[in-house]
């Protein structure tokens, strides 16, 4: 499958089949991609758990925040979960990482000249920058390339993804065992997809020429129309939402997940999910 192809299924697919297990060997791939995936100063801080449904232990199981319809029902069905994780450790051990890149021939002619200016000057100069380079996010944002190669990868391989955002997770953290020194980044849910692979068509996104610039902002880079025409062939950019039967599918998966009509007006549950954790946290929990 193209890369291009893959890219235009990337729909938020939040219906699994909570029946049919994901091979390992699939989500295998899915952390191979992310553990290859470019990071600045080879710090490789994404670290990930996955949780396997059928192999979980239960305390692990009864950690899972709160989900909506609108964003994390998916944690009550899906056959698995990663949780992705940022390593601050990592970033305090960038040093050796470095000196790594000079053995590989990947930094610097001279490796014995390479390695001491690391030592005199590179790596002093990230030390003493370290909180600002923390404070920047490019750390969370490398690990976020890895989070897109891993869900590119899962496309492939025929399986449907839903990134979330992790509410009330300090009692997840306990259960998984996550180091001190680590944050939760997103947790994404991955299983066979229930709905059809485009979920519905897509989804509105704002003019090309609004969002991406030629030299200067206000000056649109130029869309080219064999461009899109060649995309659209390939699959990578098709129809807009709703397909036609978008909506009979969507009261359909309704009807089989008992959701509301509504989605996301179950979150008073989510507000008392993360009201408790607060209160535990506060007594030291």
């Amino acid at each position: 499958m193209e890369l291009k192809e893959v890219i235009g299924r990337r729909r938020t697919i939040r219906f699994l089949r909570p029946y049919r297990p994901v091979e390992r060997e699939k989500i295998q791939k899915m952390l191979e991609a992310a553990r290859l995936a470019s990071f600045w100063g080879n710090v490789q801080a994404l670290d990930a758990v996955v949780i396997e449904r059928a192999t979980a232990p239960q305390d692990v199981l009864d950690a899972l925040p709160v989900g909506t319809a609108i964003g994390g029902f998916q944690f009550r069905t899906a056959p698995v979960i990663i949780v992705w994780f940022v390593n601050w450790d990592r970033v305090d051990d960038q040093g050796n990482r470095l000196h790594e890149l000079v053995d590989a021939g990947a930094l610097g002619v001279h490796p014995q000249k390479s390695h001491q200016y690391l030592d005199d000057v590179l790596i002093p100069f990230f030390n003493a920058a370290r909180e600002g380079i923390r404070d920047r996010g490019i750390t969370e944002a490398d690990c976020g390339q890895g989070i897109a190669q891993a869900t590119l990868v899962a496309y492939e391989e025929g399986l449907g993804t839903c990134v979330i955002a992790a509410f009330a997770g300090k009692k997840l953290r306990r259960a998984l065992r996550l180091p001190d020194n680590s944050e939760i980044l997103l947790m994404q849910t991955v299983g066979y997809p229930a709905e059809d692979p485009l979920a519905g068509g897509q989804r509105p996104k704002l003019p090309f020429e609004q969002k991406f610039s030629l030299n200067r902002v206000g000056d649109a880079f130029p869309r080219d129309a064999a461009v899109v025409d060649e995309l659209t062939r390939a699959g990578m950019l098709c129809e807009t939402a709703p397909l036609p039967y978008r909506r009979d599918e969507l009261r359909y998966l309704q009807e089989q997940y008992g959701l509301s009509e509504v989605f996301g007006d179950e979150i008073p549950e989510l507000v008392k999910a993360v009201t408790a954790e607060a209160a535990d946290d506060q007594r030291g929990g």
